[in-house]
């Protein structure tokens, strides 16, 4: 009796089936490149017919299907074992229409967001999700794992941004959503089930985006501040006075700051490292003259007020680009520290600063030469931390997580904003959702995938 490769190899061709020998070329992640990629084999299908006559397939032979995007995934949400099959969207990656006059992009899941943002651009609209991993990120798995990135505080993250999109379900059932309007109400919103499932419930193959025209102005500044107080107070009044135009408010903590411009970094400071806080500001509009205007005016009332206590604003694009790279150079944290933990929590506002406090005193209890970093999209709530502590045995690693997760549950804080569950947050999850929520999730996830083949063992606890 042939295997289950051989009948996909049969069924496909070669050019849809990689065999466990030819997917070792790639690596198992683009995140954490130390490791090839070691499956079953790897499928890489052209269409949605063919994702569904794989899954049939599969789901005949109960044989488990990791789904892959661009494999830019820090939480091990497409972490593939030796027996399990991964499914590769890398070939779907039509942008099928662009609709200026509705605002709206329909795509295939394998489509890079970078490359969409492009071709978008050159028919003067934008689609405004924007994170560092812009460059290979895949449109499916963007909807998969619900991300955020930098300018959730204007557009919202991924959930606010798709219309519609079509699902292929474990036993290959196409469930085809494609819908085009904002208003809908007839009956469930079933997309929303598929949305930030991170490959759970049903692999995404095509979806329906909202885009917005290219904005026309963009005015950038670093401020430095003398309290988060102050902090809070320049993030209400910059959404009351720039309004709708206010698209980024990322908040630096001095640590990052100083590590980002200082040797080795090759960024100098643009204002003095002796301020306990740092925003990166950003604001996108239709007006150049009066936008650029607004903006200098509020910082320089602003600093007269003293509401901010320094500010540089962004006069080209060298300066532009060094401001971002302060903010984005992560890759910096790596390179100086090893081995570092990361985190994306997401909490109320006015919880932040007593948070920060409380876990970096509770890990310098435990680790007093402790490396740790903050910052992230004040606006939304959403923070990014870089602890480094000298060991990531699992031990140590348990312990970070309780100090770091703990805390949440008691200020209705969640264990992550942008970056999902996967693997390791799934034990966690208790602290952000409760028991009833939990069983729901199953049951759904039953329903969908009855004998649970979809990315098993992820999101969900055991």
């Amino acid at each position: 009796m042939p295997t289950i490769v051989e009948i996909l190899i049969q069924t496909f061709g070669k050019e849809c089936v990689r065999t466990r020998d030819e997917a070792r070329v790639r690596v198992a992640s683009n995140w954490r490149q130390t490791e090839h990629l070691n499956c079953l084999a790897l499928l890489r299908p052209k269409t949605t017919e063919e994702v569904s006559q794989m899954l049939k397939i599969c789901n005949e032979f109960n044989q488990p299907v990791v789904p892959h995007g661009g494999l830019t995934n820090v939480v091990g949400g497409v972490v593939t074992k030796p027996d399990e099959i991964a499914l590769s969207l890398e070939r779907m990656n039509e942008i099928e229409e662009i609709n200026v006059q509705n605002k709206t992009a329909t795509v295939q899941a394998g489509v890079i967001l970078q490359n969409l943002q492009t071709v978008l651009a050159g028919n003067g609209q934008h689609f405004p999700l924007d994170l560092g991993a812009k460059g290979s990120c895949m449109i499916g798995g963007n909807i998969a794992s619900n991300a955020g990135g930098l300018q959730a505080l204007r557009y919202g993250v991924m959930r606010n941004l798709v219309l519609g999109v079509e699902v292929v379900l474990a036993d290959g059932t196409i469930i085809s959503s494609l819908n085009k309007m904002v208003k809908n109400n007839a009956g469930y919103d079933l997309k929303q089930l598929f949305i930030g499932s991170e490959g759970t419930l049903g692999i995404i193959t095509r979806a329906v985006l909202k885009i917005d025209d290219l904005p026309k102005s963009r005015n950038t500044a670093f401020v430095a501040l003398e309290s988060f107080e102050k902090a809070n107070l320049l993030l209400q009044a910059a959404k009351k006075q720039l309004k709708n135009d206010l698209t980024t408010f990322e908040l630096l903590w001095q640590d990052y700051y100083e590590l980002m411009t200082s040797s080795p970094s090759s960024y100098s400071p643009p204002l003095p490292q002796t301020y306990p806080f740092y925003v990166l500001m950003e604001a996108l509009g239709q007006d150049a003259g009066k936008d650029k205007i607004l903006f200098a005016e509020l910082l320089e009332n602003w600093l007269q007020d003293g509401l901010i206590a320094d500010a540089v604003m962004a006069q080209s694009q060298q300066e532009l680009e060094t401001i971002w790279g302060i903010r984005e150079n992560i890759d910096l944290i790596f390179s100086v520290h090893s081995p570092v933990f990361l985190f994306d929590v997401s909490l109320a506002i006015s919880d932040m600063d007593d948070y920060i406090k409380k876990i970096r005193s509770d890990l310098q209890q435990v680790w007093p030469s402790l490396n740790f970093y903050a910052f992230g999209h004040m606006g939304d709530g959403n923070l990014h931390l870089f602890i480094n502590c000298g060991t990531n045995d699992q031990e140590t690693k348990h312990r970070v997580d309780a100090i770091v997760y703990q805390p949440l549950q008691q200020i209705s804080g969640s264990i992550t904003g942008e970056h999902g569950v996967g693997l390791e947050k799934k034990s966690w999850l208790y602290l952000s959702r409760t028991a009833e929520e939990i069983e729901l999730m199953k049951t759904l996830k039953k329903a969908l995938d009855p004998q649970g083949i979809l990315n098993p063992g992820k999101l969900l606890p055991d």
